[in-house]
Order: structure tokens, then C-alpha cells, then sequence
């Protein structure tokens, strides 16, 4: 009989322990933590996807500059440059993270761009998805 081990992140082993801070910004003092390897690593890569290059200061690296690749090449041909290089500067900053599928949808009559990525952690039972809207 088979079976599969489960690899838990020891960060995951003490429940109470905040391990980093959660998107959007509500709670005490205008800050919320996440408490599971799941929570945080989706938070941090929601925020990459959300800043723009050069957007942070000490480290001009980080960000991911969708919505200028978006607006810029509003096609479906663009959208697919676009989502290769997603791709790739997602694996640049999040070598565990592995894409399992992502999908752009565009509608021209509202300008709206929806991303949609479901993704898993390398050594690790960690699947998830996270769901984009951008405005033009």
C-alpha cells in the first residue's frame, strides 16, 4: 500500500506564532498576520504581482510590473507573451513555486484583465490559487 508523506513546514508547528503579515490591511493597528506557510506565501506572491518595477525602494527587483505588461499588449496574442514572462519572473523570485495552470481573460467592453493561477509548493503539500482583477 502506498502512500504519501506529507512535508509540514515547521513554521506551521506552533499555531499561535504570526509568521508574516496579510493583505488587505485590517485589524489592530491597521496590520493582520498570517499564522500558515500557505497564507504567507500567497500574501507574498499577490504582492509581487501587485508592484510595479522599480515601485520598491532597496530592492528595485521585486515586482512583477503587471499592469504595464497588461495595458501595454491588450491582445490575445500579447496576453500570451505575457503570461510566459509571468512565468518566468515568478520563478526568478519564488524558485518552490510551481504553476500548475494560469489563465488571462480579457474583456474589451470593461477593461477589465482577470488572472487566475493555481500553483503548488515544491517539496511540500501546499496547493492553492489566487484570482487577480485588473481595472484599465
Amino acid at each position: 500500500m502506498a502512500y504519501s508523506r506529507k512535508r509540514i513546514d515547521p513554521l506551521d508547528l506552533q499555531p499561535r506564532k504570526a509568521i508574516g503579515v496579510n493583505l488587505p490591511f485590517r485589524g489592530p493597528g491597521g496590520l493582520s498576520s498570517t499564522y500558515e506557510s500557505k497564507d504567507a506565501i500567497k500574501v507574498n506572491i499577490l504582492n509581487y504581482f501587485l508592484t510595479g518595477k522599480n515601485e520598491r525602494m532597496l530592492n528595485v527587483d521585486f515586482g512583477a510590473g503587471l499592469r504595464n505588461l497588461l495595458f501595454e499588449n491588450a491582445t490575445e496574442i500579447g496576453l500570451s507573451e505575457v503570461k510566459e514572462s509571468i512565468i518566468e519572473s515568478l520563478g526568478g523570485m519564488f524558485p518552490r513555486v510551481i504553476v500548475n495552470k494560469l489563465t488571462l481573460e480579457m474583456n474589451p467592453k470593461t477593461g477589465v484583465i482577470v488572472m487566475h493561477m493555481t500553483y503548488s509548493i515544491s517539496e511540500t503539500n501546499i496547493q492553492d490559487s489566487l484570482a487577480i482583477n485588473f481595472e484599465a
